[in-house]
């Protein structure tokens, strides 16, 4: 299932060619490590298919730091599906990084994917730093991909773009959580620029939704009404399926979200794709919690089994 003839160590594989201007205005070669060089460019390229019963790894190509282990079967409620921990060797984000991802989940195949612990993103003096994510689910594939939260550090730019095609039959559903900075240390929306992108699109191009994210508090305040307020942390989950009625499921995700003591709540998403729920609070702990329990309401009424405790190094 992977991509033939790709040359992923060239410029033009994990460079997003679409920066927005609040991140590129800053791109310049840096005094260190210039991008492309050792160190600086990650890139992960999975595939799943389904073999005698069970999904399983078909394609697997990484370059440090980013990185993973074996898959893992750990869930006895579905024994089937594999939980992969992406790893950086690089332990956070710098200046000229360019990081690409890419998960294919074939026909009927099923895949959770994690990472192994936070993205810190450091500060920068010179450039900035971004991340390609794709993923494609085939006809009835699921795929959950719940990375853990990105923590930009005071001074850093940071841009990222999801990029999802998803099968009319399949289901993806996928968690984003954002820390307003070093939470510990008092450290809120000192980051010069962090812009994300995720556009979700069916099998022949066509958009389904995109929810764009700007957050550049030297141009515009990032904490009053419609943003973060007073927040430190934010999480969304979407869930892109037709296995369920999406007015049930939002129902479902609302009413958890009412009665966690977060500030969130959640809809139906544009053209029927399904359902997406987002949370508010202070610390990362209740909001992480509060992700986990959509997540397994999510997974109960699509199937029909209960979200296991994953387990990280």
């Amino acid at each position: 299932m992977l991509a033939e003839r790709v040359d992923r160590l060239a410029a033009g594989h994990y460079t997003i060619t679409s920066i927005p201007e609040d991140v590129a205005r800053y791109a310049e070669v840096p005094d260190t490590l210039p991008v492309g060089s050792p160190g600086k460019v990650g890139v992960l390229d999975l595939a799943f298919e389904r073999r005698s019963g069970r999904t399983e790894l078909t394609g697997h190509y990484q370059k440090a730091p980013l990185q993973i282990m074996r898959p893992l079967y750990y869930d006895p409620a579905r024994p089937d599906l594999p939980y992969v921990i992406v790893m950086s060797s690089g332990g956070g984000m710098l200046q000229g990084d360019r990081y690409r991802l890419d998960l294919a989940c074939g026909a009927d195949a099923s895949v959770h994917l994690t990472t192994q612990a936070a993205t810190k993103i450091y500060r920068m003096e010179q450039d900035y730093a971004s991340q390609l994510v794709t993923i494609t689910a085939g006809p009835g594939g699921y795929v959950e991909y719940l990375p853990d939260p990105v923590i930009p550090f005071a001074e850093s730019r940071f841009y990222q773009c999801t990029r999802v095609t998803c099968d009319p039959t399949a289901t993806v559903i996928l968690g984003e959580t954002l820390l307003a900075g070093r939470l510990a240390h008092g450290e809120r929306h000192a980051y010069t620029a962090y812009c994300n992108d995720l556009e979700v699109c069916g099998p022949g191009g066509e958009l389904l939704f995109a929810d764009p994210m700007r957050l550049v508090p030297g141009r515009a305040p990032v904490a009053g009404p419609a943003m973060f307020g007073a927040h430190g942390v934010l999480s969304t989950l979407y869930v892109v399926t037709s296995a369920v009625d999406a007015a049930e499921l939002a129902d479902a995700l609302h009413e958890a979200a009412a009665g966690s003591g977060l500030v969130g709540g959640a809809s139906t998403l544009p053209n029927r794709a399904g359902a997406w729920a987002r949370l508010l609070g202070p610390e990362s702990p209740h909001v992480n919690a509060t992700l986990e329990r959509l997540w397994d309401i999510a997974r109960r009424a699509i199937t029909g089994t209960p979200a296991p405790d994953r387990r990280k190094p």
